[in-house]
């Protein structure tokens, strides 16, 4: 505000400044405009135009400790290149978004070290709650454990942890890679592939114990040397595949299994590299349902895991738990279903 005759120097009106401006107390100003009760209908009209006129921004900050809520949510992520986890994120603003609550997104880059340093940052921020979907690494519980020995609600999602007390929400990754490769097999591929995800990870581990199981369930030999960890990226599906084709031809997979879409494009890429024909001479398939399945040649049979929809859930769980309306523990699993293209060899 502008003191008449002088000129000052610019800076962020406060309450008092308002309150000044009126000849009103700055804890009528504070109550106006924090919407408490015991405020005249008309002078909280005359406060709002006020601060309007003058740009007053609200002091989050103070807000939040006068609260104890700082209607903040973070959210870790282990990568954000595929579109996997940004649909997860659509999923988590629609609710966050009604519920009057803004995100802090981390990337962990799938590094343990940088995961642990983003959940000591957004408790140390006083986010009221976390969103978490694991790095892949080696898993470490400390850092989740402070956070919620510090009162921070934590909901994991995808990659979840078990045996914390946490609410988790995913697919059922284990029946799912059954499923497909069920399909597969339903289809009289006998020599199935795995492209694997790490142990460490939780949909690594529940992945293989799927694809495990459905060779079980239809008396088909696990081959270990059919099984490559390929990790979650293309290039680590492109080097397990080469792995894979390296074998001689009479012991080479008719078919594979990869851990999810992207590490199925960077196999394709190698097959395609070796002048082989998907579905002819290797059928594939994968899980996510990544933006880009049905852009490559032929388009890829997968798993569709409804990211808009676990991140959604997510965060009702979690604005429950931090509004105290719910406890935490809760496992919830998504619904998925199987997408049939043609890189499994069906019509």
């Amino acid at each position: 505000m502008r003191t008449p005759g002088k000129t000052v120097k610019s800076r962020q009106v406060t309450l008092e400044d308002i309150a000044r401006e009126l000849g009103i107390s700055a804890m009528t100003v504070s109550r106006a405009i924090n919407d408490r009760p015991n405020v005249d209908k008309k002078t909280k009209e005359r406060i709002l135009q006020v601060a309007r006129e003058h740009g007053y921004i609200r002091n989050e900050i103070a807000r939040s400790l006068m609260l104890k809520k700082s209607q903040t949510i973070g959210v870790v992520v282990p990568e954000i290149t595929h579109s996997f986890f940004p649909e997860v994120i659509r999923g988590i603003e629609e609710v966050t978004y009604s519920s009057g609550y803004h995100l802090i997104l981390a990337h962990s880059a799938e590094n343990g070290d940088r995961e642990r340093s983003a959940i000591r940052t957004l408790v140390a921020k006083r986010v009221d709650g976390l969103l978490i979907s694991t790095a892949q690494a080696p898993e470490t519980k400390s850092a989740y454990l402070q956070a919620t020995r510090m009162g921070t609600p934590i909901v994991f999602f995808d990659r979840i942890v078990d045996n914390i007390g946490a609410s988790c929400v995913s697919i059922d990754d284990e029946e799912c890679t059954a499923k497909i490769t069920q399909h597969l097999i339903d289809h009289g591929y006998k020599r199935i592939a795995h492209l694997s995800g790490p142990a460490n990870v939780s949909i690594g581990r529940a992945r293989m114990k799927g694809f495990k199981k459905a060779l079980r369930r239809n008396s088909i030999e696990f081959r270990r040397q059919l099984v490559v960890e390929s990790g979650f990226h293309e290039d680590g599906g492109y080097k397990a595949m080469k792995k894979l084709l390296q074998l001689p031809a009479n012991q080479r997979p008719d078919a594979v299994v990869s851990v999810n879409d992207p590490a199925a494009f960077g196999a394709m890429a190698a097959i395609n590299e070796d002048h082989l024909k998907i579905p002819d001479d290797i059928a594939i398939v994968g899980m996510s349902n990544d933006i880009r399945s049905t852009l490559v040649s032929p388009p890829l049979t997968t798993i569709n895991q409804s990211p808009f929809m676990i991140g959604k859930i997510a965060a009702e769980i979690l604005i429950s738990e931090i509004e105290g309306r719910s406890m935490p523990g809760r496992a919830v699993i998504v619904q998925a279903e199987l997408v049939i293209r043609s890189s499994c060899g069906c019509k």
